[in-house]
């Protein structure tokens, strides 16, 4: 049986085909990941967690990212991805990164997703911070 596709059909099928491939994340990959920024920490970095990650934090993160925003109100946040805490942070620094950092390798402005959002300077900075081991 041989099946001859041409004009609209072939058209049609030909764009349902780059939807299904373009639309469909990779298999292990989250959706909707950015890159990883590559960001280095500096020599001379002077970020802090009270300098720059808590009030980074509190600005852009904490109104989805915090233990004591539940249910629909974290829109669409992750139960398990809370920024309250360093700790917390640290062990989803690569994760942060990728959805919100700035560095050698691209900015990502996945989030936050609403206003206010943090500047490119800042999103280099949370990179280079995270980079530095979210000290």
């Amino acid at each position: 049986m041989t099946i001859s596709l041409t004009g609209t059909g072939f058209a049609a099928l030909a764009t349902a085909a780059l939807f299904a491939v373009f639309a469909t994340p990779a298999c292990g990959s989250q959706a909707g990941a950015g890159v990883a920024t590559t960001a280095t920490c500096p020599p001379n970095n002077t970020l802090t967690y009270a300098s720059f990650g808590e009030p980074f934090m509190k600005t852009y993160c904490l109104r989805c990212h915090s233990e004591s925003v539940k249910g629909a109100a974290r829109n669409g946040a992750p139960d398990d991805h809370n920024f309250d805490k360093a700790d917390d942070i640290r062990s989803l620094a690569e994760h942060i990164d990728q959805y919100a950092g700035s560095g050698p390798a691209g900015t990502n402005e996945i989030m936050p997703t609403t206003d206010p959002k943090p500047t490119w300077h800042e999103r280099q900075q949370l990179s280079q911070w995270l980079a530095c081991g979210a000290p």
